[in-house]
């Protein structure tokens, strides 16, 4: 798929079908994580791999939006130490996000209000702390990127117009 279709394209999908994702497809999605840039190249993250019907209740406990991980196939939960590093995680996030979308898999990155919380749901050792929990999955309803052009579908984006957010100097 065209980088800007992917872009332009992409939704994030609260829904979900009961089906899994193949192992396959997963790796590429946490490999696009881990090929992510960082800063000094210093790769501050752990990605902790949420499958278990089991795990998946722990940590839908302690997202925002419940259902978005209880009913996924699978969620990564991105972890940095102490929290810091944000930057880093966003590029890795947004990869995983990307590639998940290119193999036909949607997904919706979720927050916590209580990340040590989180962080000993997971089992994350002390200093580890997790900034965002994607939940992926096949979609309920057919998805079609290609339907439309990547101008259309910025278009129809319901974000703000680019000369309200940018300025030249």
């Amino acid at each position: 798929m065209d980088t800007y279709l992917a872009v332009a394209s992409k939704r994030d999908w609260r829904s979900y079908a009961d089906r899994p994702v193949p192992e396959d497809v997963q790796r590429r999605i946490l490999d696009a994580g881990r090929v992510a840039g960082s800063g000094s190249n210093k790769q501050p993250w752990l990605f902790v791999a949420v499958e278990s019907d089991d795990a998946k209740r722990r940590v839908a406990d302690l997202v925002y939006e419940r259902d978005n991980i209880a009913t996924c196939a699978f969620a990564i939960a991105i972890a940095t130490p102490g929290g810091r590093s944000l930057l880093d995680a966003g590029r890795a996030l947004q990869n995983m996000l990307l590639v998940a979308w290119n193999e036909g898999v949607v997904s919706c990155p979720n927050g916590m209000a209580d990340p040590a919380a989180a962080a000993a749901a997971l089992g994350l050792d002390d200093g580890w702390l997790p900034v965002i929990v994607p939940s992926f999955g096949y979609p309920k309803r057919p998805r079609d990127p290609e339907s439309k052009s990547a101008e259309k579908w910025s278009a129809e984006a319901h974000r703000k117009p680019l000369e309200d957010i940018v300025r030249r100097v």
